[in-house]
C-alpha cells in the first residue's frame, strides 16, 4: 500500500499514535504532500519547539520509503477534476485539502488523515 499523509496524521504519528505508526511501518511508500509541509512548517514557525519539530520532520522525511509529493501540471487536472465534483455535490472542502486530494488521486493513494471532509470524494481511499 501506497500512502500520503495529512498533517492531522502526521502529528499523531509524531505524538506515539500506535495506530498510525503501524499504517507507516506497513506502507510499501509513504508520502508527505508539499502542502501537509507547508502547513506543519507554519505551525512550527507559531509555535515554542520550531527547532524540535522540524528536526523531527527532517528525520522522518529521510526514511528511505518517505518522500514529499510536489504538483505538476497534471495535478492541476486532478485539481480541477475534483473542485468541480465538489461544487456539483455543493460540497466544498478547504483549498489546501483540495491540493492534497488532487495529488493521492493523481499518484494512486490511500490517504491517512482524519478529516472526514474527504469522504466528500468518495473516490479516494482512506487508511
Amino acid at each position: 500500500m501506497r500512502i500520503a499523509i495529512d498533517s492531522n496524521r502526521y502529528d499523531d504519528l509524531i505524538t506515539g499514535s500506535r495506530d498510525v505508526a503501524e499504517i507507516v511501518e506497513t506502507a510499501d511508500a509513504v508520502y508527505l504532500p508539499f502542502v501537509v509541509v507547508g502547513e506543519l512548517r507554519a505551525g512550527f514557525a507559531t509555535g515554542t519547539r520550531q527547532a524540535e519539530n522540524e528536526r523531527l520532520l527532517r528525520r522522518f522525511l529521510m526514511k528511505d520509503d518517505v518522500e514529499i509529493l510536489f504538483a505538476d501540471a497534471q495535478t492541476t487536472h486532478h485539481y480541477a477534476s475534483a473542485y468541480a465534483q465538489l461544487r456539483r455535490q455543493g460540497t466544498p472542502i478547504p483549498t489546501n485539502d483540495l491540493w492534497i486530494a488532487a495529488l493521492v488521486l493523481q499518484h494512486d493513494l490511500s490517504l491517512c488523515t482524519r478529516d472526514r471532509h474527504f469522504d466528500k470524494l468518495a473516490q479516494i481511499p482512506r487508511v
